[in-house]
């Protein structure tokens, strides 16, 4: 019941969050539903003990945080263990982007045969190949003038709008042996013949609500419109679009958000732009966390030693999703480290650590995977393939803190459509609420 239950809210929620800022979106509406209020950065923070709060930084990455209980503003010089004294931070973070195609200003070309393209380029590393002959649409964010003022809207243009369509087998012989597919001529998108009415962005403008003179520039993406779903004899895999790393991110808010309070300040941070390497204001390479920790301690009045300590003891999760050995690759595998869907928690090494994980922060992951009894297997890159990095290193450097990387196991990564086990959402909630609570 529970892995069903699960895997169920983390699909609605993927479907309802076709960009970054949809995801963030719908996280903040998890947090209201658990009675976290809402912060913003230009303003002065008020915090109490046993509040539980977020903030958001470019509408795109969010931190979601809840004071104990009995925590203690005013003093100080508290031990760990005495009365209202926190025991450190623990924090998960995950990413909120996925690889897709940005659509540039002036999208519109004329091609020959009458149709009308869309001018795009790459998000993130693609499988391109993925995203030919799909049904695509666009959605992200707007920014509009209203009232005087510049603001901001969310768009998704639900309608099957677009199409990248391949080119056939008799006009593209060898196609199928493995072809470089050039993303300026191959890959840009139909969206309609010429002659017709609407514009691109009157339709996103409609979509939207407002008039197409109001847009004033836009962040757009194209996704894949095909909702996801369990797949399998017993339904044991699920297929979906942005499962890397929308899995990871959903699991965490709903562990925060369903945690009771222990002595640990905790910590969901959810960031933007890992997939172009973090180095944004609102990418894990931003000063974001650090800024969410320094106003918490500021909003108590508490020394530079007290932030210091309390990181030193606390702990970041770095959870974004990890490779799972092929059935029909098997050699690209680590030759003793191989992860299967289904087999839970999935702990992340590297020797030249493109992975925070060091045997301590390994035990500890193991032990918390241990009481929540949640399976827990390793993941290391063959010697001779070099694999990918995460967010974790890129938090780090600007909080120090004791870390470690997991994931959960999936095929097809950066696919446009991936493939993960069904179980594993569940156990990816269960063993962060432990690691919370």
């Amino acid at each position: 019941m529970e892995f069903g239950r699960r895997t169920e809210e983390m699909l609605r929620f993927i479907g309802e969050s076709p960009s970054a800022f949809h995801a963030v979106e719908n996280l903040k509406a998890m947090a209201f539903a658990a009675g976290f209020c809402e912060l913003r950065e230009e303003e002065e923070w008020t915090l109490a003990a046993g509040g539980k709060y977020f903030v958001t930084r470019n509408d795109s990455s969010i931190a979601a945080f809840c004071i104990p209980a009995g925590f203690d503003g005013e003093a100080d010089g508290k031990e760990e263990g005495e009365g209202g004294a926190v025991t450190g931070f623990h924090i998960v973070a995950a990413h909120s982007d996925s690889p897709a195609f940005k659509i540039k200003e002036n999208p519109e070309m004329k091609a020959e045969g009458g149709y009308v393209k869309l001018n795009t380029e790459k998000y993130g590393g693609m499988l391109l190949h993925t995203w030919f002959d799909r049904p695509l649409s666009a959605a992200g964010r707007i920014a509009v003038k209203e009232g005087g003022k510049i603001v901001t809207r969310l768009v998704n243009v639900d309608k099957d709008l677009l199409v990248i369509p391949s080119l056939a087998i008799h006009m593209s012989r060898g196609t199928d042996k493995g072809t470089e597919f050039n993303p300026q001529t191959d890959m840009l998108p139909i969206y309609a013949l010429t002659g017709e009415e609407n514009s691109f962005l009157e339709t996103v403008a409609e979509a939207a609500g407002v008039d197409a003179e109001q847009i004033l520039a836009h962040d757009l993406f194209l996704y894949v419109r095909e909702k996801g779903r369990k797949v399998g004899k017993d339904g044991e895999f699920i297929l979906s679009p942005r499962l890397d790393d929308l899995q990871c991110a959903f699991s965490a808010m709903t562990a925060l958000t369903e945690s009771g309070s222990g002595s640990c300040i905790n910590v969901c941070a959810v960031f933007d732009n890992e997939e172009v390497g973090s180095g944004t204001r609102q990418g894990a390479d931003s000063t974001f966390l650090a800024d969410v920790l320094g106003r918490i301690q500021e909003a108590f009045g508490k020394k530079d030693s007290w932030l210091r300590r309390n990181i030193a003891r606390g702990f970041l999760i770095s959870a974004d999703n990890a490779h799972a050995i092929h059935p029909a690759h098997p050699e690209k595998a680590d030759p003793v480290n191989k992860p299967c869907l289904n087999g839970g928690i999935v702990i992340k090494y590297h020797g030249s650590q493109k992975y925070t994980t060091d045997s301590l922060t390994a035990a500890r992951i193991k032990e918390i995977c241990r009481e929540a009894d949640v399976p827990v297997q390793a993941y290391t890159n063959r010697s001779d393939i070099a694999g990918g990095s995460t967010l974790g290193n890129i938090s780090t450097a600007h909080v120090s803190i004791p870390s470690a990387d997991i994931g959960l196991a999936q095929l097809a990564m950066h696919s446009a459509v991936e493939t993960a086990g069904s179980r594993d959402t569940a156990y990816a909630i269960r063993m962060m609420k432990k690691f919370f609570e």
